[in-house]
């Protein structure tokens, strides 16, 4: 990628038909758009063919842009079981694609997202597009929104995680998390919590 960033963020919304992704840059306390696009898959009718795409796809991603963390929406749940068993498969074809290339991942739900980037947990796609537009600054609008539902899933990793980057110099927060927390290392790591 070339890019001489802190944090690099692939965030994915997963789809059965349009699958968005978006990824960022973070070089200090600056968010910059790296890129942003969609995967169609309506050409391709059988399904199992789709998640072989998928897979193809994010792991092109993940060697082009050498993203640190993968964010990625979690499935809805909805009346249609069918539509989720087919979402949650996608979804888990982009987890397995990312862990193929050992980045971690870590799952938000679809109104967390929208909480993170608007205020607002029932917010529209529309809505979330133009939040992110101010944000970034880029001038076109993506014709298919999954596009910018992606990138709203990095950029909501990034507010979940950012403030503790910056403030502890902690690297990867949610990625390298510690193996088994004993109170020596509590105390080791949080020497201003002791009372003394």
């Amino acid at each position: 990628m070339g890019t001489n960033a802190d944090r690099v963020i692939l965030g994915i919304d997963p789809g059965t038909t349009i699958l968005g992704y978006g990824v960022i840059a973070i070089k200090g306390n600056s968010i910059s758009l790296v890129t942003i696009g969609i995967l169609h898959l309506s050409k391709l009718g059988d399904h199992h063919l789709k998640l072989q795409r998928i897979f193809s796809r994010v792991v092109e991603l993940t060697e082009s842009y050498l993203p640190d963390e993968v964010a990625i929406e979690a499935p809805f749940f909805g009346k249609n079981v069918q539509s989720m068993l087919k979402l949650g498969r996608a979804q888990g074809v982009a987890i397995a694609a990312a862990l193929h290339k050992q980045i971690p991942v870590v799952e938000y739900a679809p109104k967390k997202i929208k909480q993170s980037i608007t205020g607002n947990g029932n917010a529209s796609k529309e809505q979330v597009a133009a939040m992110l537009q101010q944000l970034l600054h880029f001038e076109e609008m993506p014709k298919h929104l999954d596009a910018t539902d992606g990138l709203a899933a990095a950029v909501c990793h990034y507010f979940q995680t950012g403030q503790a980057i910056l403030r502890g110099g902690i690297n990867k927060v949610a990625v390298k998390r510690k193996k088994k927390s004993d109170w020596g290392s509590f105390i080791k790591d949080n020497p201003g919590k002791l009372l003394t």
